[in-house]
């Protein structure tokens, strides 16, 4: 009876094993950080969103606030909001490379990856870039668009992508 389970199970230990291996990874990384304010990663993101809000006329500036580990946002001379590592998506982006390599197809996996990690990076920024914006001009709708329509856009991308991966190339020769 197990033998029937074994491919199955063989993956869910994959992706349990990557996970834990990237999310302590990612506690060290954060951890070496900790006395500087926010984490690179996060900051060139946040200097990323600066630099489109910019492009798009909504003049921005960042505080940083390093005993707090956050930079804040200012949008036209207004403190709008901040930006703290969970906003970074790093922790949707380990769930999501511990799926893609639970189902392991060689070669391809790692360009999928490497191509849906820059996707899910864009993605990431232009929705920051949103919430500041409607923070910015609609004040009133912050709540429903941090609590729900932009959390929407990040991890509905990721299941899109997932999607794709399973559909076109996991189960492709499956499918057959």
């Amino acid at each position: 009876m197990l033998k029937d389970f074994k491919p199955v199970l063989g993956i869910l230990l994959r992706f349990i094993i990557i996970y834990l291996v990237l999310l302590f990874a990612y506690q060290f990384y954060l951890n070496s950080f900790r006395a500087q304010g926010l984490d690179p990663y996060s900051r060139l993101i946040a200097d990323h969103v600066m630099f489109i809000q910019n492009k798009l006329n909504f003049p921005t500036y960042l505080y940083d606030d390093v005993p707090n580990e956050q930079v804040g946002y200012i949008v036209k001379e207004k403190y709008v909001t901040r930006m703290v590592e969970g906003c970074n998506a790093v922790s949707v982006i380990i769930l999501f490379v511990s799926f893609i390599f639970a189902f392991y197809k060689g070669a391809k996996t790692f360009v999928f990856v490497a191509i849906s990690l820059l996707l899910l990076y864009l993605m990431n920024v232009l929705r920051i870039v949103g919430l500041n914006i409607v923070t910015s001009d609609y004040p009133q709708y912050n709540k429903l668009a941090h609590d729900y329509i932009f959390p929407a856009v990040i991890y509905g991308s990721v299941v899109l992508l997932w999607l794709v991966w399973i559909k076109f190339f996991a189960l492709k020769n499956e499918n057959s």
